[in-house]
């Protein structure tokens, strides 16, 4: 089983970039096949509609654009497991995710009267971390995305999404303009629920790189 990693957050340490790491030592943990990438450092762009990958003598299910988000597309559409997780920046995934998904669903989109080009099964596990309390994310974030979640059958998908809630943004708030917000608060929650959402992508991470 092969396993892709992506943490789409640009802080290679902080909150997305721990959970990623927590699902990966999951997917680790039941031998899966690991690689591990933080999205921020390739150099990329969204799709550029340049059509090459709907071209009559070109390989399908293929991204041609010349950067380094296509060999990753690659390796997505010829792992076993995605697993992913993006900070929510008012109210959507970070620029890199949009971009990485633009891209990856429009390459195995047919329009040649089949939904799409792609042959394999993708298991996708979705990781969203916000500062955001539970409640926004139970009854604003799940139901809004939805929506792009409902066009993962072009990856033959079968996905599987976990939200973490109230995150801390800083070791010290004293060093940032962050008035509205309770560091004391924050840091309580976090040494509570924090563990647990580890764990829980572990779970996570085990589960959907199983065979």
């Amino acid at each position: 089983m092969k396993t892709i990693v992506i943490n789409t957050s640009p802080r290679k340490k902080w909150n997305t970039a721990q959970i990623m790491k927590s699902a990966a030592d999951g997917a680790e943990s039941i031998g899966a096949e690991v690689e591990y990438i933080d999205l921020y450092t390739l150099d990329f762009k969204g799709c550029m509609s340049c059509l090459a990958c709907k071209k009559v003598d070109k390989e399908k299910a293929k991204c041609y654009w010349k950067d380094e988000l296509s060999p990753l597309i690659d390796k997505i559409l010829n792992a076993d497991t995605l697993l992913i997780g993006s900070p929510i920046y008012y109210g959507q995934p970070t620029s890199g995710f949009r971009a990485l998904f633009e891209r990856l669903l429009f390459c195995v989109t047919s329009f040649d009267g089949e939904p799409t080009y792609y042959k394999g099964k993708l298991k996708i596990g979705l990781f969203y971390t916000m500062n955001a309390p539970k409640e926004f994310y139970e009854g604003v974030i799940k139901e809004k995305f939805k929506e792009f979640e409902g066009f993962f059958p072009l990856l033959n998908a079968d996905a599987k999404s976990y939200g973490v809630v109230d995150t801390l943004q800083v070791d010290d708030y004293s060093e940032f303009n962050l008035g509205i917000f309770d560091e004391n608060h924050k840091k309580e929650f976090r040494e509570k629920q924090f563990p647990i959402d580890l764990e829980e992508a572990f779970k996570i991470g085990a589960e959907l790189s199983k065979e």
